[in-house]
């Protein structure tokens, strides 16, 4: 019997915990193996005692079949699921050169709508996948990931192909008790999500607020109100369909989260990473502003204020 390898890339908030869920349910399976590429002492920790998950009432500790930062120690895998941030993508696809294969599939579950593109451009003959999570989880220590929402769910999917292999991926998510879908509308899931996402992020950075602070005090809210409008534009004039109340349905979005809730690009700035998602949520509507000739001034207000930052 073939055994299916998946490797989960990432494993913060998003990749701990669904990477988790994976692992607790396919630990005795002989025909899933289930592995973690991390780096520092969060991985040294998930090599010693696994991988703690918070899940409200159902905390558990999952235990992958190799956890660590040496993609050769893994080999070959069929799946490779990406949840690292936008920044470290492409540096984490050459580390992991080792672990692609021809017939591996890629699927990204990061912020942003352009990763298929930036991995296509490095493996252009790898079926690559669009995705795509709704989640509030955290790494809350090394060796622990905590989900703090009431909502986790999973889309993935691609336009241009039906490959059988999506199918078992779906199965296999399924299988682990994670709310995934395959879908054909992957397109529309994914924008709608950047359309709440990157005024978000671009808003909570650029005021220094928390999500409840920005559509508190007006000069915010007239931003995000306006990054929103920008937003839709583009995902216009790129020909993606959008429900038609999708302005309606991200500000409801934002007021009913939790007043103090910011975004992760908001949190890098304010712990000084090195490095932030400022050109893949914020930049990103600029650049193709430019190409559809959709007007983005406010993105360019935002953007060139952040960019003069110490970090970028």
């Amino acid at each position: 019997m073939s055994k299916t390898n998946i490797l989960i890339a990432g494993i913060g908030g998003v990749g701990g915990y669904f990477g988790g869920m994976l692992a607790k349910q396919y630990a005795n399976d002989p025909s899933i193996e289930i592995n973690f590429f991390a780096r520092g002492e969060h991985l040294r920790t998930i090599q010693s005692n696994g991988l703690m998950v918070l899940n409200g009432n159902d905390d558990f500790r999952a235990y992958p079949h190799v956890a660590t930062d040496d993609a050769t120690e893994i080999g070959k895998v069929d799946y490779l699921i990406i949840s690292t941030k936008a920044y470290d993508l492409m540096g984490v696809l050459g580390q992991l050169k080792a672990c692609i294969r021809p017939e591996t599939v890629i699927l990204p579950l990061l912020n942003g709508v352009d990763s298929k593109e930036k991995i296509k451009a490095l493996f252009p003959n790898n079926l690559v996948l669009d995705g795509c999570v709704y989640i509030v989880a955290r790494l809350k220590g090394y060796g622990m990931v905590e989900n703090i929402g009431n909502v986790s769910k999973l889309f993935f999917g691609s336009v241009d192909s039906n490959d059988e292999r999506l199918n078992k991926l779906e199965s296999i998510l399924l299988g682990a008790g994670i709310d995934a879908k395959l879908s054909t509308e992957i397109m529309s899931i994914i924008w709608e999500k950047f359309v709440f996402i990157s005024p978000t992020a671009s808003a909570t950075s650029y005021f220094d607020r928390s999500i409840g602070e920005v559509i508190s005090h007006q000069d915010s809210l007239e931003t995000i109100e306006a990054l929103i409008r920008e937003v839709m534009a583009l995902a216009k004039a790129k020909g993606i369909e959008l429900p038609a109340n999708v302005f309606e349905r991200t500000m409801n979005r934002l007021k009913t989260l939790p007043f103090e809730n910011t975004s992760s690009m908001h949190s890098d700035y304010k712990n000084h990473k090195p490095q932030t998602e400022l050109n893949t949520l914020t930049g990103y509507v600029i650049d193709e502003g430019k190409k559809y000739n959709i007007e983005t001034t406010v993105y360019e207000k935002v953007f060139n204020g952040l960019k003069s930052l110490p970090i970028k």
